[in-house]
């Protein structure tokens, strides 16, 4: 019999900022100060920007995960990739070693985006780095009476996603309409969080939910001692029309050093990232 005991540990608004042109509007959906509570992410914005906010720029040590809420946005990276992602589709990049890429809206197109940073182990930190597009019509939607489920990675419901993560996450998108409830079946020693996208939903069984609306977090109860394959439920219920994001991963539980793009677990190789940056070892332009 499943468990029923995850419950929303923390949550919070998010608030925003307007860091001027051409980056429109910005807020942390998990602030990079709290980053030692969300192993193995690391952070998670929330961002609307017009072309140039992120042009040529460098990463290494990490994954970053990009969900498109609207508008176009157009990726370039100096390994030749190219591609254009609309509203519901999502980019999967493996920094590794080192990578150096340009995230822009298209034309006069204004991009909102949510982008979160997942961390590599120590043992996969050199890896090379590689992209993935996981459009929407190729996440599988598994259709409820009250809604459905999209699985962009891991497994529900007897589908699974198309992202192939270096660090193997969960990465689901809820739709339930009014009153209607869901329960969703989690991996035990998974840490996680949920994302409100639309409307008012409540978190966890009676006397413990937790009601959340849009653009609120919540971080999700979780055992770290737990074994691999065990799982537990957590009681959903929709108070209008809503709609969510959840991510779940297993802690790597490493030392973790972040500065500007560069993700280690020591001082000494975040100075060795920004050294070969200077020395040109992560290559030309991607522009």
């Amino acid at each position: 019999m499943k468990k029923t005991n995850r419950v929303i540990r923390d949550h919070w608004k998010v608030h925003y900022k307007n860091p001027g042109y051409p980056h429109v509007q910005q807020g942390w959906i998990l602030p990079p100060d709290r980053m030692s509570e969300y192993d193995p992410f690391i952070l998670m914005a929330d961002d609307w920007f017009k072309r140039g906010t992120f042009s040529d720029h460098p990463h290494r040590g990490f994954q970053t995960i990009t969900y498109v809420i609207d508008g176009r946005l157009e990726h370039t990276d100096n390994q030749g990739g190219h591609s254009v992602l609309h509203a519901g589709d999502v980019q999967y990049m493996n920094a590794g070693k080192g990578a150096r890429h340009a995230e822009e809206a298209v034309d006069e197109d204004v991009i909102h985006t949510l982008q979160l940073w997942l961390n590599l182990p120590k043992s996969l930190k050199q890896t090379e780095s590689s992209y993935q597009n996981v459009l929407l019509e190729d996440a599988p939607l598994v259709e409820m009476a009250g809604g459905y489920l999209r699985v962009y990675s891991g497994s529900a419901e007897g589908v699974t996603g198309p992202m192939n993560a270096l660090v193997p996450i969960n990465m689901f998108e809820l739709y339930l309409r009014a009153g209607e409830r869901y329960a969703l079946e989690l991996p035990t020693n998974h840490n996680g969080h949920i994302y409100m996208l639309q409307g008012k939903m409540s978190f966890g069984s009676e006397g413990q939910a937790v009601t959340l609306g849009k653009t609120e977090v919540g971080l999700l109860s979780y055992d770290g001692n737990a074994e691999d394959g065990e799982t537990n439920v957590l009681e959903i219920s929709a108070q209008e029309r809503s709609r969510m994001l959840v991510y779940t991963g297993k802690p790597i539980g490493e030392p973790l050093v972040a500065r500007g793009p560069f993700v280690m677990n020591t001082e000494a190789e975040i100075e060795e990232a920004f050294e070969d940056f200077r020395a040109g070892r992560f290559g030309p332009s991607s522009q």
